[in-house]
């Protein structure tokens, strides 16, 4: 039955996998779902490749799913040209993950776009440092950071952060400040963009 169902909506999901697209979208978010499969009697860890754009009337909309064997910035540049084959001349804003390689490819692909950190990506790797106790405090603390109306203000948040915590967790505040050119992009944008990309990224 599964094979029947699977073999009816192939080439459906091919014709989905390549249609047009639109040849702006705003804003796009790239991120990967990690699972596993049983194949040939074994356990496999498998990556779903998502990219999700914003229209210009602000819907959201999937742009497209490749399942691969893992998340590398290789595979990320494939598909980066699919979408530029299928029709995306152009985009804002990207919002990806630290991956190693990641904001490359998309710069060979889309030179004139931005590129956006994730913010629960970059919560996440500084959650890693702080004791339990402490991080519904801290996480609180932490939402004026990118709450902020604009990027000195933010900074100035980051410093009073920096200030309660920096003692306790110096790497939980590092990770921001090193990191500080590839999260700050969207704070040149006004208010109401700004809460299109952070409702997405968190």
């Amino acid at each position: 039955m599964v094979r029947k169902i699977t073999d009816k909506i192939q080439p459906q999901v091919k014709e989905w996998q390549s249609r047009p697209l639109a040849p702006i979208y705003p804003f796009v978010f790239m991120d990967c779902i990690h699972y596993k499969v049983r194949e040939d009697g074994r356990i496999l860890n498998r990556a779903a490749y998502v990219v999700l754009g914003v229209t210009t009337e602000g819907y959201k909309e999937i742009l497209s799913i490749t399942v691969g064997a893992n998340e590398t910035s290789k595979f990320w540049l494939g598909m980066l040209n699919d979408l530029k084959n299928r029709g995306l001349k152009d985009v804002l804003l990207f919002c990806v993950d630290g991956l190693v390689g990641f904001m490359e490819v998309i710069s060979a692909v889309y030179p004139q776009a931005q590129i956006q950190r994730r913010v629960i990506h970059m919560l996440r790797n500084s959650f890693k440092y702080i004791n339990y106790s402490d991080l519904k405090k801290f996480s609180s603390d932490f939402k004026a950071v990118y709450n902020a109306p604009n990027e000195s203000a933010a900074l100035s948040e980051l410093e009073a952060v920096k200030e309660k915590w920096g003692k306790k967790y110096p790497y939980a505040i590092s990770n921001w400040e090193n990191n500080w050119e590839d999260v700050s992009s969207f704070f040149q944008f006004s208010e109401e963009l700004r809460w299109i990309m952070i409702q997405r990224t968190l």
